[in-house]
């Protein structure tokens, strides 16, 4: 195993002991860099931003972004779907928001997402259909759109971005959401990262054309 830690590969050959040892390298280096910080974090947790991103492993959001651990909060499942009434994404959202006062909410897809490829065929996958089937209904709401690009790739990268869309929409309906915009200044972006490259995009949300039906004034 190299010494190098930006090198470091878990393989087959690897055993979890070489994750505990390597785990202590990290908190060593890092407690050298900044002594205070892992004393701060034992007492509370102060994040300014609440990610929403997919589960996949290329996508470690407190790496992609260069920040240290506390600083983000974070809800990750396949494909960075916000289904109605999913409680697990409804409490986080409601706890980053109304206790932790989170400045800024991140919905993050990325480019090459298998969630978002498998929702674009019709091949049935068993449990997780009914999970992706959120992503099928913004297939079928922008069918015309999405046959209008030829190149398969392109297509994928356009449905990554759409759900994004809708992904930032759904929050912007969310009552807590809602109040802490209005109140404090909340603010709600979507971003798409491109694997191939490690960099984030902004991605421009257009107005939700639902926003009437949801305010709850």
């Amino acid at each position: 195993m190299s010494n190098d830690p930006s090198i470091f590969r878990f393989t087959d050959g690897d055993t979890i002991d070489s994750l505990i040892h390597r785990n202590k390298e990290w908190s060593q280096r890092l407690s050298a860099l900044r002594p205070a910080l892992f004393p701060a974090l034992a007492n509370a947790q102060h994040p300014q931003i609440l990610w929403i991103g997919c589960s996949d492993s290329r996508v470690p959001e407190t790496t992609v972004l260069d920040l240290l651990p506390g600083e983000v909060f974070v809800h990750r499942n396949i494909a960075n779907i916000l289904p109605t009434g999913d409680l697990s994404s409804l409490s986080v959202i409601q706890y980053a928001v109304e206790v932790l006062q989170v400045k800024h909410i991140i919905v993050c897809g990325h480019y090459g997402c298998g969630g978002v490829m498998a929702a674009l065929g019709n091949k049935r996958y068993g449990l997780i259909d009914h999970w992706l089937q959120n992503l099928r209904d913004i297939r079928v709401a922008n069918k015309e759109e999405l046959a209008a690009i030829s190149d398969p790739v392109k297509r994928v990268e356009r449905l990554v971005e759409l759900n994004v869309v809708a992904g930032v929409n759904s929050i912007k309906r969310n009552e807590s959401v809602i109040e802490a915009m209005e109140e404090r200044g909340l603010e709600v972006h979507g971003f798409v990262y491109d694997v191939a490259h490690g960099t984030c995009g902004v991605l421009e949300v257009p107005a939700d054309p639902n926003t009437d039906v949801y305010c709850y004034k």
